[in-house]
């Protein structure tokens, strides 16, 4: 792969070079025109002539007439990561005041979908999405940015806050999955669609980073809940708290250094990010001795609180390892 600079010409246009070889072997010559696409993962195709868009994918299936609100939700949801661009659902008159919340539900769960046709016994929704606006890397830094607050706010929650801000947490928890189930999306798309080979492999890396982004959010969802299952009957020392705030502190740290890592494509923080895990580990550690002492609903409720910290750390240094993986392989070092 050869890497190319974009220069800017006035204020407004921007310009990249062709390969001289591609223009000569195409026959092109200075005032031909070319045919610009952006493709589902956020990657440009060049083409010598338009193209005709792929024709929307559309996935049928019927309501069997038993069916729970999950099991129909993760229908819809398998439909959607799956690239579909049309998805309906037929059913019998009987069931259509459950099959329609539950299809509504669906779009207000997802990005993107959009009841466009209903009648009594069917309903159409179509993805309006575009994912060229909000690509897999915008959702991947929304998603850093949401599950690193979320891990402040939730082991803020166990020194006194307010219910308020546990229940924010556990609402911010769904706008992690929905950004993970575009980046899943795109993923399905670019493997359904003609992409060169460094747009898919990037893709993979992107959804493996949000599939971790997203189980880190479930991570900071469970801090608040077992918040809440302490409740303020049960009080905390305050060395146990200062431990609590270091653990929180480090495990954010590994996470923005493996983060910066990613967009940065630097081998050396995302091996710091990595190594930090020792000291993290210790802190671990510690929590875990003192929170043994504990009896009860507070001996379980904080094990879970010190148990996702741990895990959140280990995420992070994975988030890392795929930064080391795309970075090896976007590099332009020659072999």
């Amino acid at each position: 792969m050869e890497g190319r600079k974009l220069q800017l010409a006035g204020k407004s246009t921007f310009l990249v070079s062709l390969p001289k070889r591609w223009v000569t072997n195409a026959g092109l010559k200075a005032g031909d025109t070319l045919f610009v696409d952006t493709e589902a993962d956020g990657s440009v195709s060049i083409r010598l002539r338009s193209g005709i868009r792929p024709a929307v994918r559309r996935k049928s299936f019927h309501e069997r007439g038993e069916e729970t609100r999950e099991h129909l939700l993760r229908k819809f949801i398998g439909a959607y990561i799956s690239g579909f661009g049309l998805i309906e659902i037929r059913f019998s008159p009987a069931r259509g005041p459950f099959v329609r919340k539950v299809a509504r539900e669906f779009c207000r769960l997802v990005i993107g979908p959009e009841v466009i046709e209903e009648t009594q016994t069917s309903i159409l929704i179509q993805d309006l999405s575009d994912p060229s606006e909000l690509s897999s890397d915008k959702c991947l830094r929304r998603m850093h940015l949401t599950v690193r607050a979320m891990l402040e706010d939730a082991v803020g929650t166990l020194k006194g806050s307010s219910d308020s801000l546990a229940h924010d947490v556990g609402q911010r928890a769904q706008d992690v999955s929905r950004l993970y189930w575009m980046v899943a999306k795109q993923y399905h798309l670019a493997h359904s669609t003609p992409a060169d080979g460094s747009a898919a492999a990037t893709i993979h890396g992107h959804r493996l980073i949000a599939k971790l982004l997203e189980r880190i959010g479930e991570h900071a969802q469970r801090i608040a809940e077992s918040a809440a299952v302490l409740g303020k009957e049960t009080s905390l020392d305050a060395k146990i708290l200062e431990q609590l705030g270091a653990a929180r502190a480090s495990a954010v740290a590994i996470l923005d250094k493996a983060f910066h890592a990613l967009v940065t494509h630097n081998i050396e923080a995302a091996n710091e990010a990595i190594d930090a895990r020792v000291e993290h580990q210790r802190l671990i550690d510690a929590l875990s001795h003192r929170v043994a002492t504990r009896r009860g609903e507070a001996l379980l409720a904080l094990g879970a609180v010190v148990d996702s910290l741990g895990r959140t750390a280990v995420y992070a240094a994975e988030i890392a390892e795929e930064a080391i993986d795309l970075a090896v392989f976007t590099s332009a070092e020659a072999t």
